[in-house]
């Protein structure tokens, strides 16, 4: 019986854990999930420094010719002491020598005989970075589940740490099925069709995070099918297209099956996709999808997206929506929950102008879709729509109402 969008999405994380864990050093964690808190272990600045090449003054010396016989440059262990009617050249980010009050920047001031002359008003703590004012040792700079991107990673150094603990990527598998298909490097005959969906879901996975392996395109029989799933059960999750629709040759799910697979469901109340199903052999997830290339690719960033952040162990883990309005009106058939393709140019949303489950240019054209209500046939130019991002990953750490209507 077939499952609600909610209801399959509920599923996939009610079922999928996320995965354990590895140490990796900073310079590799680029994309990883944190699985561990980071706290500072030292204050940022480490000492009050200056914050521009000048000169360390005294407020009270304001317009006064100073005598300037030292200077201080950044990395300088200095013991230096300021006394009045005096000033110490500084560089920037030296330590501030002690009895400093403000910093005068050297384009501020004036040569004199021995020294500067100082402006005639000086503001106390001016151009001084004070010690921990960017991070204080003891704070938390970092929580389990965030993603590390790059300013992650300058957080990371930032406190001298080489190595943490993160989440390992989810491992993925793919294959497909049927004796029509060839690979893009093969030759192809007037009766066969080339690999899509395979090479899709490769690269997409790719940009997700994800480690992944191609086993190949199977023979449409049980045989075939069976050495495939054996070569794929050391991943995480193992992604078919084709063969689980209800034609004579569609053995997928019947193949599955010799592998003590547990179903967790079959079929979903959706438009293109229905055939969509989701199991798991022991510890490896099972996600078959369409043979249609547009259907397998919509329903991979639906569903397939969704059991990658469960497995992630990121906390944004929810796919999340951006809200556009709709460039022209578009019409369809009410009666089952419909996945649109289109683009999103920052304001509004245009449905392709051509799309059909079997087809791939729309892939191409369009960068985010919108899911429409089962009770909506019509939405008018200027409504409100929420589009799901299909370029990138865009997530939310709670649940979202990811349908539009009219």
């Amino acid at each position: 019986m077939a499952v609600k969008v909610e209801e399959a999405l509920e599923l996939i994380y009610k079922n999928v854990t996320k995965k354990s864990i590895k140490i990796v050093p900073i310079e590799q964690a680029l994309g990883s999930i944190l699985a561990q808190e980071i706290v500072a272990s030292h204050n940022l600045p480490p000492y009050d420094n200056s914050a521009m090449d000048g000169y360390a003054v005294k407020t009270a010396d304001a317009g006064k010719c100073v005598n300037v016989d030292h200077t201080i440059f950044a990395g300088d262990n200095s013991k230096e002491v300021l006394a009045s009617t005096n000033a110490i050249k500084i560089m920037t980010g030296a330590r501030i020598p002690e009895g400093c009050e403000c910093i005068v920047p050297i384009e501020d001031t004036l040569e004199c005989e021995g020294g500067v002359t100082l402006p005639h008003k000086l503001q106390r703590a001016k151009h001084i970075r004070l010690c921990g004012e960017d991070i204080g040792k003891g704070s938390t700079l970092l929580s389990p589940g965030e993603k590390l991107q790059a300013h992650q990673i300058t957080l990371l150094a930032s406190q001298g740490i080489s190595h943490i603990k993160v989440y390992k990527k989810p491992k993925i598998a793919l294959f497909a099925s049927g004796n029509e298909l060839k690979m893009h490097f093969e030759k192809v005959e007037d009766y066969q069709l080339y690999n899509t969906n395979t090479p899709t879901f490769f690269a997409r996975a790719c940009e997700l995070g994800c480690e992944v392996d191609f086993i190949g395109t199977a023979n449409d029989s049980l045989e075939d099918i069976h050495e495939h799933i054996k070569s794929a059960l050391d991943s995480d999750l193992i992604i078919t297209s084709g063969g689980v629709s209800v034609g004579d040759a569609d053995f997928t799910k019947e193949a599955f099956a010799a592998f003590e697979y547990k179903n967790i469901f079959d079929k979903i109340e959706i438009k293109p996709g229905k055939p969509t199903t989701f199991g798991r052999i022991g510890s490896t997830y099972v996600l078959n999808l369409p043979g249609n290339p547009l259907a397998a690719a919509l329903n991979f960033e639906l569903f397939g997206q969704s059991i990658l952040l469960a497995l992630s162990g990121e906390n944004s883990k929810y796919l999340n929506v951006i809200h556009a309005k709709m460039q022209e009106d578009y019409k369809l058939k009410s009666g089952r929950r419909s996945i649109v393709p289109g683009y999103f140019d920052g304001e509004f949303f245009k449905v392709c102008d051509k799309f059909a489950p079997g087809m791939v240019s729309p892939l191409a054209k369009s960068n985010a879709y919108i899911m429409i209500d089962e009770s909506c046939s019509y939405l008018a130019c200027g409504t409100d729509v929420k589009i799901i991002p299909t370029r990138f990953s865009f997530t939310s750490k709670s649940k979202v109402d990811l349908v539009s209507r009219a």
